[in-house]
């Protein structure tokens, strides 16, 4: 799988991770998380790392980190998750739950979620990576309707990650956002990257172009990621699953060839419009 850099480190980052918003959502039940561990040994046997969480997002943590102690992959994955609420003691008390439940002494990238009371968190988060219980730190979104906030906040503070919504049709970020983090290293995490409007569910139906044999792509979801990936300022892609065959699936977009900017401008066209 290709891998580029966070610049703030020069560490270098699989392109291919796994979102676990609704998917990991899950209970203690072997029938509920056999194809959730599944997912993740795809992940990791594909040559991915990064798998991201939230405590918005249920019982998402815990269900991740039950599953990496159970097959001792702690030190395949890239993990992050997010700190969502208000207040300093409030906010350190959520993310050292967020600790235990990932079963992990070390994360790797802790996020603001949705910029929820960012500069009171942001001094303990620096703190924290200084300390080095948290090795990189970010800010997230996921509307349109944020974007210009959270380019001021990245105007204002310093951070190592930005994640946001990018899609074919959702392409709002190219604007301003990736530009901004792709001048001053800031990595980005693209969350949505199937889009919206059930985008992935109407081309489907569709039958794949020839130029989709071109950079290697076999399904809708490989054709979307890879329109993702070719942003230069875009690091990895977080599509969620709970179905292994798709995460093999969006696995695949992390090899060969990528479209060059005429094949974008006509993916555009084909798709987007």
């Amino acid at each position: 799988m290709q891998r580029r850099k966070i610049p703030s480190t020069g560490e270098e980052l699989p392109v291919i991770g796994c979102g676990t918003w609704q998917t990991f959502d899950v209970g203690s039940s072997a029938a509920e998380r056999a194809p959730l561990a599944e997912v993740l040994r795809v992940l990791f046997e594909a040559g991915g790392s990064a798998i991201d969480s939230s405590p918005m997002y249920g019982r998402a943590e815990g269900v991740v980190g039950d599953l990496l102690a159970a097959s001792g992959d702690r030190d395949k994955a890239f993990l992050a998750t997010k700190v969502w609420t208000s207040g300093r003691q409030a906010g350190i008390e959520q993310m050292q739950r967020s600790m235990r439940l990932l079963r992990t002494s070390r994360i790797d990238l802790m996020q603001i979620h949705n910029l929820v009371d960012w500069q009171t968190h942001l001094p303990t988060l620096q703190a924290w990576k200084t300390e080095g219980s948290v090795r990189l730190i970010g800010v997230t979104h996921y509307t349109e309707s944020a974007h210009d906030t959270v380019l001021a906040v990245l105007q204002r503070a310093r951070f190592d990650f930005l994640q946001i919504d990018y899609a074919i049709d959702d392409r709002h970020a190219e604007q301003r956002l990736l530009p901004f983090a792709r001048d001053n290293g800031i990595a980005v995490m693209i969350n949505q990257p199937f889009g919206g409007g059930g985008l992935l569910r109407k081309l489907a139906r569709r039958r794949l172009p020839d130029w989709a044999g071109e950079i290697g792509c076999t399904s809708w979801a490989q054709v979307l990621l890879k329109f993702a990936l070719a942003h230069p300022a875009v690091t990895c892609v977080i599509p969620g699953t709970s179905k292994p065959g798709h995460m093999r699936d969006n696995a695949q977009a992390g090899l060969g060839p990528l479209p060059d900017a005429a094949l974008v401008k006509r993916m555009v066209k084909e798709i987007a419009t």
